[in-house]
């Protein structure tokens, strides 16, 4: 599409460590490494290449990792995050940041492609991010791959994040020599996953990723530019939102619970609508780096590629389709199996919310009552409204909550609403769980919604998962009572009989980590004055929860 702006790059090549292309050869023990190799694609820009590949000779399987990060630059996320749970003995010094590691693949009879998408780093451009015209440059370096004298003629992507929501984007062309893919938690839809969670703009990784994908030395797509000139998803956000329904290719997808308003929601949506014939869901609630670099998880890599780019049966195809951990608290829980995303069984339960006794009920309430706090959180008074419930019976929370309030802002004409679900044990205390990749005291999951983009898309939105349009504001009068609904984001956990679920509503965001640690950050608000929840007759306040029957299995 034509609209793109454009800036100069935000920092260069050499202020991060980059060096212009020469084209050499290394060698290292049963490893031959093409350094800085030209392909040119259609647009008739040359971006620039590692190989990574056996020395005896043999054709390799290629695993392509395409990255905005610099393929030049090992970064051992071990080093870089202390906290992401990647042990320093999980990876070779060749890794690049959230790519799959040559010192692994190549003995296995890989080939690793690390690649510098167009415009960044000394590949031309301009640079476009996740843009049709990148994913063509894309499919054109999976052909180059495919044809190569060192390939065997199928290809294969990973990596995580960045490296993920491109392999959707490439996937949607189904290139001849494209034969499988393991996206690894990453987003599907930029605008309603990162950009504006439920129409609130995020204002702290997003801008913090334009610098990190920023080195060039030409031209860059200006994302700040372009997301003040779209507030509302247009075209140009459409054209930044995978064709999920377009890939064909044999998929294992991982996703987690953990990656709450970054890559959770796209990863499992990714993997629910695409149309692959061969596809696997595994989606764990652990920190998304140290589960991709795990021996265990490479290995699990390893037997599917084995079986789509090598043609040996590791048994694969006799995967359960989904696997998912249900959590219990930090790093532990159980794994249970299902034929599809969202579990076929799952039933879908309303609980009602009751100012009055600030709980969660199986039925309606018989009075009205209202739940008042301060929208910026300020002193005196509450700032947030807080709702409880406890199970009398084990049970399994499994899939996308439905968060609905009849809520009213008396001196504001918006509102901006944040809610959270915590688990808490029998003793009332919160019980944390992986967040972020970082953090270890996260909720169960999160929701968001600025209450002018309440409209739901009907052509989008499921029985489980109402997706909003926003391509218009809806007015919120000042002083009446609304109702609307908050998505709340996918997730996984177990409570036994006397744990509780607390949910929590207020104008800001639920978790408040330091800066500079990135993570959702809302600070661009509409909020004033207070926030009223009412409850009761009239005013049917609820969540809706996917409840699985419990599983017997422990360990």
């Amino acid at each position: 599409m034509s609209g793109y702006l454009f800036r100069g790059p935000r920092n260069t090549p050499g202020s991060r460590a980059g060096q212009p292309p020469e084209p050499r050869t290394e060698t290292r023990p049963g490893m031959v490494i093409d350094r800085d190799v030209a392909v040119l694609t259609g647009s008739g820009a040359t971006i620039w290449v590692d190989v990574y590949r056996p020395a005896g000779g043999e054709p390799a399987a290629p695993i392509i990792g395409w990255s905005p990060y610099g393929k030049h630059n090992p970064a051992p996320i071990g080093r870089i995050y202390p906290r992401s749970g990647v042990r320093p003995e999980w990876t070779s010094p060749l890794t690049t940041f959230e790519a799959p590691d040559p010192g692994y693949w190549v003995p296995h009879g890989y080939a690793i492609v690390i690649a510098d998408i167009p415009g960044t780093w000394y590949s031309e451009g301009p640079a476009t991010y996740l843009s049709p015209e990148e994913a063509r440059a894309y499919a054109d370096l999976i052909e180059w791959a495919g044809t190569q004298p060192w390939s065997n003629g199928r290809v294969g992507l990973s990596g995580v994040s960045y490296l993920t929501q491109t392999q959707w984007r490439v996937a949607e062309l189904n290139p001849a020599h494209l034969a499988a893919i393991n996206p690894w938690e990453g987003w599907t839809d930029t605008y309603r996953e990162v950009v504006r969670h439920g129409g609130i703009p995020e204002t702290s990784f997003w801008p913090y990723i334009w610098d990190r994908w920023g080195a060039g030395t030409g031209m860059i797509e200006d994302l700040e530019a372009e997301t003040g000139q779209h507030p509302w998803f247009d075209e140009f956000w459409a054209s930044k939102a995978a064709r999920l329904e377009e890939i064909r290719v044999p998929a294992f997808v991982v996703a987690s619970w953990s990656d709450q308003g970054l890559h959770s929601r796209g990863t499992l949506e990714g993997f629910r609508r695409i149309s692959s014939e061969h596809k696997w869901l595994d989606v764990h609630g652990r920190k998304k780096w140290g589960y991709y670099y795990d021996p265990e998880n490479v290995e699990r890599q390893r037997a599917f590629f084995d079986q789509f780019l090598r043609g040996t049966d590791r048994g694969v195809l006799d995967w359960p389709r989904v696997r998912m951990e249900v959590r219990e608290r930090y790093y532990q829980g159980t794994r249970r199996t299902a034929g599809d995303w969202p579990p076929k069984d799952t039933e879908y339960r309303s609980w009602y919310l009751d100012a009055a006794q600030e709980a969660m009920l199986p039925h309606p309430p018989g009075a009205a009552a209202v739940a008042e706090y301060d929208s910026l959180g300020s002193a005196p008074g509450p700032a947030d409204a807080r709702f409880t419930m406890t199970f009398g019976e084990p049970a399994e929370i499994i899939g996308h909550c439905r968060l609905i309030l009849h809520v009213e802002a008396p001196e504001a004409d918006d509102l901006d609403l944040f809610a959270a679900l915590f688990k808490t044990g029998r003793d009332g205390e919160v019980v944390g769980f992986p967040y972020y990749a970082q953090f270890e005291d996260g909720p169960v999951a999160v929701g968001w919604l600025r209450a002018s983009h309440r409209e739901p898309d009907p052509e989008l939105s499921t029985e489980f998962l109402t997706v909003l349009a926003h391509r218009r504001a809806l007015p919120v009068p000042r002083g009446q009572v609304i109702e609307a609904e908050i998505e709340i984001l996918p997730s996984g956990t177990r409570f036994e009989a006397g744990e509780g679920l607390l949910l929590i509503v207020q104008g800001t965001d639920i978790k408040r980590y330091p800066k500079p640690l990135t993570y959702a950050r809302h600070e661009d608000t509409v909020n004033a004055g207070p926030h009223r929840i009412h409850t009761g007759p009239g005013h049917p306040s609820r969540i809706i929860l996917p409840i699985l029957p419990a599983s017997d299995a422990r360990g």
